[in-house]
């Protein structure tokens, strides 16, 4: 199975950030985001990836693993090839993906047709974009035309979280949803 893995490794607009992307799948369900070693005992992979030394933050996706480093600690070189065997490793054992929990997922269930298109929107057109870039976005809610969201992965730490955020997330929601006034990070 070693062989039949590939781990291709893509830069992101976090200088600070690296996407792995994987062959085959991870998990099935949207990304988990570990923002901590303490964090990651939900996933035997994240744990893993934790215990390579500069490892700030881990998230995990369906096809990709984003990995974090901590800043001016350790350079890309020598991580990559550790992280990409870690990866390939834990593959070859067939171990599970990671659990969703609580702190991972959106707001449980939409109070409102708003936050329901909300949702409609990120999920179909917000989130694979972010993808792409190894980030993600958490819904933690929407009141009085105010929609919050909490940016995962490599977007949470990107120089351009907030021009992503303002004049990527935000202008989209407005142009389809009338009702959000300004989406704010959390």
């Amino acid at each position: 199975m070693t062989n039949d893995i590939t781990i291709n490794t893509e830069f992101t607009p976090n200088p600070n950030s690296l996407k792995f992307n994987v062959s085959v799948s991870l998990c099935d369900h949207g990304p988990v985001q570990f923002a901590s070693s303490a964090e990651s005992k939900k996933s035997p992979l994240a744990a893993q990836l934790f215990e390579i030394e500069g490892i700030k933050e881990v998230m995990i996706g369906p096809d990709f693993v984003t990995v974090t480093r901590q800043e001016n600690i350790v350079s890309w070189g020598p991580l990559i090839p550790r992280v990409s065997e870690t990866i390939r490793e834990y593959l070859c054992c067939g171990k599970s993906g990671p659990k969703v929990c609580q702190s991972c997922a959106d707001v449980a269930s939409p109070h409102s047709d708003v936050e329901k298109r909300i949702l409609e929107v990120l999920n179909e057109h917000i989130r694979p974009a972010l993808a792409n870039d190894g980030g993600d976005v958490r819904f933690c809610g929407y009141e009085n035309g105010i929609v919050k969201l909490h940016l995962k992965g490599a977007c949470a730490g990107c120089p351009s979280a907030m021009i992503t955020l303002k004049m990527g997330i935000e202008a989209y929601l407005k142009e389809y949803i009338p009702e959000v006034k300004e989406v704010v990070r959390v």
